[in-house]
């Protein structure tokens, strides 16, 4: 099996879960200048209104001063303990 097959059946299984949705982002604002490539997830994570990413890159720490999307970035610890509250 070649690796582009193994990542496509990673992929498949991923979004064959209960609590998976595929968002597919009609837009791109660009929040993100130090790194463009990091804009994909805050556009995905904005049309799927979700409450927060999850990410230590400091690249999102841009949104955190930002009054428009209000997209909270947690980093990986604090969204452990937030886990283990619940």
């Amino acid at each position: 099996m070649t690796r582009p097959e193994i990542a496509r059946n990673v992929i498949d299984l991923i979004l064959k879960r209960s609590n998976v949705m595929r968002i597919d982002p009609h837009f791109h604002m660009g929040l993100i200048t130090a790194d463009p490539d990091d804009n994909k997830f805050v556009d995905c994570a904005f049309a799927a209104n979700a409450t927060y990413i999850v990410s230590n890159d400091s690249h999102y720490d841009v949104l955190r001063d930002l009054p428009f999307p209000q997209i909270l970035v947690l980093k990986l610890q604090a969204f452990i303990e937030r886990l283990k509250q619940m």
